[in-house]
C-alpha cells in the first residue's frame, strides 16, 4: 500500500473527567493527540503504510509521545529529537448549551523551534505516494511556517499528492497572517480540506445563506465557496464538512466533495457526541484512505464522512476504528445494534 506522510505537532493532552470544569478538576487525564498525528493513526488503524514526522524532546515524555503512535503502528523512524518540551493541550468538555474549551500551553515546544535543517524531505519523501499538512503546524511560528512550506515544495517537486486542512486557529494567529502563509502554502497543495469556517477566516470567502451559530447550512453556499477555492489556488478537488451545531451533545454531521466542477454530498449523520476532537482529523484520513483506494468521488466522501462520525463516538483525539466499521456505516447500516 502507498506510503502516507504526515507532519506536525504531536501534544500532551490534560483533560479533567468527564464534563467537569477547569476549575473543578481535581486530576486530569493524560493523553496525547494532534491533527497530523490524529490522521496518521486514523490511516494506520485503516491498513495504510502511515509515518508521521515532527520534532520532540530526547527525555522521557518525548519518548512516550514517539510509543503512543508506535501502539498505532505509525512509522516514527524520521521523527527528529531535540529541543526541551513537548507541547501541551488542556481540554474542557463542553455539554448541552455550553460549549467546549481548549487552553493550549505549547509555546517553546520542540516542534515550535524547529529549524529547516532538521528536515531532511528528500529522505523522508524516499517511496512516499502522499503528505499531509494542516493549517495548525504554520501557525506555529514563522520558522515553522518556513519549515511547512519547504515540506509541500519537497512534496510537489517530487509528485507527491499533497492534502491540506486549513484548520484556521484563532489561538494561535491572526486572520491575517493565517491568509498571508496559508496563501502561499496552499500553492503547492492537490486536495484542500475545510469546514464551515476555515474558508471565511483564512481566506475570506464566505457561504451565503449560512450561519454557523444557528446552525444554519446552505449546500449552495458551499459549493460556491468550494469552487472559489479551486478556481483561486488550482485544487484537484476541495472537500468541506458540514457542521450543524444542535447543542455541544448533538450535531448534524455531513461533507461535500467539490470534484472536477462537480460537487457530492455525504448523507446526513445525527451524531451525539462522545468527544469530538479530532474529528476533522478522522475525516481527512478517511479521504486520503478512499483516494489511495481510487474510490469513485461519491464513494470517497460519504467513506470520509462516515469515518468522521465515528470518531464522534470515541474518547480521545484518536480515531480508533478499521475501514471495515466505516464502510459498513458508509453502506447505511447506522442502527448501532450489538454485533455479536
Amino acid at each position: 500500500m502507498a506510503k502516507v506522510v504526515t507532519f506536525g505537532e504531536i501534544m500532551l493532552r490534560l483533560a479533567p473527567e468527564g464534563y467537569y470544569r477547569f476549575v473543578q478538576a481535581a486530576s486530569f487525564g493524560a493523553t496525547y493527540g494532534g491533527g497530523e498525528a490524529n490522521v496518521a493513526i486514523s490511516l494506520a488503524n485503516f491498513g495504510i503504510d502511515a509515518a508521521f514526522v515532527t520534532k520532540l524532546p530526547a527525555h522521557d515524555i518525548g519518548q512516550a509521545a514517539v510509543n503512543n503512535l508506535r501502539q498505532f503502528g505509525v512509522d516514527t523512524g524520521k521523527i527528529v529529537r531535540g529541543g526541551s518540551r513537548v507541547g501541551i493541550y488542556f481540554l474542557e468538555k463542553g455539554a448541552s448549551q455550553r460549549a467546549s474549551k481548549v487552553i493550549y500551553d505549547r509555546a517553546g515546544s520542540s516542534i515550535a523551534t524547529a529549524t529547516e535543517a532538521d528536515f531532511d524531505w528528500d529522505a523522508i519523501f524516499a517511496g512516499v505516494s502522499w503528505f499531509h499538512i494542516t493549517g495548525i503546524t504554520p501557525a506555529l511560528g514563522d520558522n515553522v511556517a518556513a519549515i511547512s512550506i519547504a515540506a509541500c515544495k519537497a512534496a510537489r517537486a517530487k509528485n507527491i499528492t499533497v492534502s491540506c486542512d486549513l484548520n484556521y486557529r484563532k489561538n494561535l494567529w491572526s486572520r491575517e497572517k493565517a491568509g498571508q502563509v496559508m496563501g502561499e502554502l496552499v500553492k503547492y497543495v492537490d486536495v484542500c480540506i475545510a469546514n464551515e469556517e476555515d474558508a471565511s477566516d483564512v481566506f475570506g470567502i464566505k457561504a451565503g445563506n449560512t450561519d454557523i451559530n444557528t446552525g444554519k447550512i446552505s449546500r449552495e453556499g458551499y459549493i460556491e465557496v468550494a469552487k472559489t477555492l479551486t478556481g483561486r489556488f488550482g485544487f484537484k478537488q476541495c472537500a468541506i464538512t458540514l457542521r450543524e451545531s444542535i447543542s455541544a451533545n448533538d450535531n448534524n454531521w455531513a461533507a461535500m466533495l467539490y470534484d472536477n466542477g462537480q460537487a457530492y454530498f455525504s448523507k446526513k449523520y445525527a451524531v451525539h457526541i462522545v468527544d469530538r476532537v479530532g474529528g476533522g482529523d478522522s475525516f481527512g484520513a478517511g479521504l486520503i484512505y478512499a483516494h489511495l483506494n481510487k474510490l469513485g468521488p461519491q464513494e470517497s466522501i460519504e467513506f470520509a464522512a462516515a469515518a468522521s462520525c465515528l470518531k464522534h463516538s470515541i474518547e480521545g483525539d484518536f480515531n480508533q476504528v478499521s475501514a471495515e466499521e466505516v464502510k459498513k456505516l458508509a453502506g447505511g447500516d447506522a442502527s448501532g445494534r450489538v454485533q455479536r
